[in-house]
C-alpha cells in the first residue's frame, strides 16, 4: 500500500512512461479524482465533476490508466464501470455490489477468511496448473437503500 499522494502521483507516471505515455494534467485530476472518491465512481459521477470535459476524453483517459496498472474497473449491474485506483496503491479489499441501484461499496474481510480463501485459491491454482497473481472477490446482492 503508498501511504503519500506525492508518492501515488510519482508510481502513476513512473508506469505510465513503461507503456509510453506521458502523465498529462487530466490524467492527474483523474487520479485525484480516483483518490478522493469513498466508493468507485462511474463515468457519470467523473463527469459531473468537470462538465466540460469530453466524455471520450475520461474513457480513453481511464482506458490508458487501466493498460498502465493503475486503474482497475469494477464491473457492476449498472449501465456504466466504476473505476478506482489500483489494489497495490491503496490496500487489499473486496467489494459490495447492488445488483438493483449499482452502488458499490469497498469490504475488507477477516484476516482469517482471507488466508482460507488463499489457500484454497492456491491449491485451485495448483491442481489447474493455474498461475495465480491476485484475486477478486465481489459481493453481489441488495444494499440497504433498495432493500
Amino acid at each position: 500500500m503508498i501511504t503519500g499522494t506525492a508518492d501515488v502521483h510519482a508510481i502513476v507516471q513512473a508506469r505510465l512512461l513503461e507503456v509510453g505515455q506521458r502523465y498529462t494534467p487530466k490524467r492527474r485530476a483523474l487520479i485525484e479524482h480516483l483518490a478522493a472518491a469513498a466508493t468507485p465512481p462511474a463515468l457519470p459521477d467523473i463527469m459531473a465533476t468537470d462538465p466540460k470535459l469530453p466524455q471520450s476524453s475520461v474513457y480513453r483517459n481511464l482506458a490508458v490508466l487501466e493498460h498502465a496498472g493503475v486503474v482497475r474497473r469494477v464491473i457492476t449491474e449498472g449501465e456504466f464501470a466504476r473505476f478506482e485506483l489500483a489494489e497495490d496503491l491503496t490496500a487489499h479489499h473486496h467489494h459490495l455490489i447492488c445488483s438493483s441501484c449499482g452502488r458499490v461499496e469497498d469490504v475488507t474481510v477477516p484476516a482469517s477468511f482471507e488466508s482460507t480463501m488463499d489457500r484454497t485459491l492456491d491449491r485451485v491454482a495448483r491442481e489447474t496448473g493455474f498461475a495465480t497473481v491476485s484475486h477478486r472477490l465481489d459481493l453481489i446482492g441488495i444494499c440497504r437503500a433498495c432493500a
